[in-house]
């Protein structure tokens, strides 16, 4: 039997998604041959494919899945929710401009602003080791803003945080000549990691500036990463390299994210959000 889905292709910053509405079409994500799609060169090319489902309970307005172009699931994207709720208004599954979204990490509340840009609250960042996942090694106490990764003969300072995903974030004189593709591959599936890890690599440029590269796990490096961009401004506001509470600009390949954060509040995330083209696919 021959399933139809119909889709939207989106970005935030480069960072690509195909958008499925599974709350007015049937779409299995467990046959769907989502790695076959992802490619860029024989399928339709994404980085992952978003799909909207109706809420598991009644204080949320929809469900969010995230399938990694290698057709792993995973449980948050920054970037992804800002394309969200664009599309879910759009697709005209509501009229409110402000959504709650259950994730398999929590709620989040993207809003759609009237300039088109999208502003999301994230949650709070965890930094317990047990919810990021991180193994700690003998001795390493779970309070520490950073910790020491070895990584073959190599080893590097890094901040861990839980942003409803996994990130490590390394701070680099020059992210343009980081060893992000080698590292970034290496220290996705290191032991420490038991679900992997994204890897950050974070240049400070100032108190409210910062340049960042992000290798994800499942996808390799992105044009953009949310989550990440957010891990990385928690991360340099915990080792008081960033101003606590202010909009920090965050220089990523594909454009620019605002990212504000202080002790004890949830990460605000505004960018944009844009709509490609609408397509179906058969399989």
């Amino acid at each position: 039997m021959t399933t139809t889905v119909t889709f939207a292709k989106m970005h935030g910053l480069g960072n690509d998604f195909m958008m499925v509405d599974g709350v007015s079409q049937a779409f299995d994500a467990a046959t769907a041959p989502i790695a076959r799609w992802a490619d860029r060169c024989t399928g339709i090319g994404f980085d992952q494919l978003l799909l909207v489902e109706r809420p598991h309970s009644g204080e949320a307005d929809f469900r969010y899945r995230i399938f990694n172009a290698d057709g792993g699931e995973v449980e948050q994207c920054g970037n992804g929710a800002r394309c969200f709720v664009k599309f879910v208004v759009e697709q005209g599954l509501t009229d409110k401009r402000e959504i709650t979204v259950e994730t398999a990490k929590g709620i989040i509340k993207p809003r759609l602003n009237e300039d088109g840009s999208v502003t999301v609250n994230m949650g709070e960042p965890t930094f317990v080791p047990e919810q990021i996942p991180f193994v700690l090694r003998a001795g390493e106490s779970a309070e520490a803003v950073s910790h020491i990764i070895v990584n073959g003969l190599d080893s590097a300072e890094m901040s861990m945080v839980g942003m409803g995903n996994p990130h490590a974030v390394m701070l680099v004189g020059d992210a343009e000549t980081a060893p992000v593709a080698a590292w970034g591959e290496a220290l996705q599936r290191h032991p420490r990691f038991p679900q992997r890890v994204n890897v950050g690599f974070m240049q400070v440029v100032d108190k409210q500036n910062i340049i960042l590269r992000v290798y994800e796990r499942g996808a390799g490096e992105t044009q953009a990463c949310g989550t990440g961009a957010c891990a990385a401004v928690v991360a340099g506001v915990r080792l008081g390299l960033l101003e606590a509470g202010a909009d920090v600009r965050v220089q990523l390949r594909g454009g620019d994210l605002t990212i504000s954060w202080r002790e004890g509040e949830p990460v605000l995330m505004s960018g944009p959000a844009v709509r490609v083209f609408d397509g179906e696919v058969h399989y």
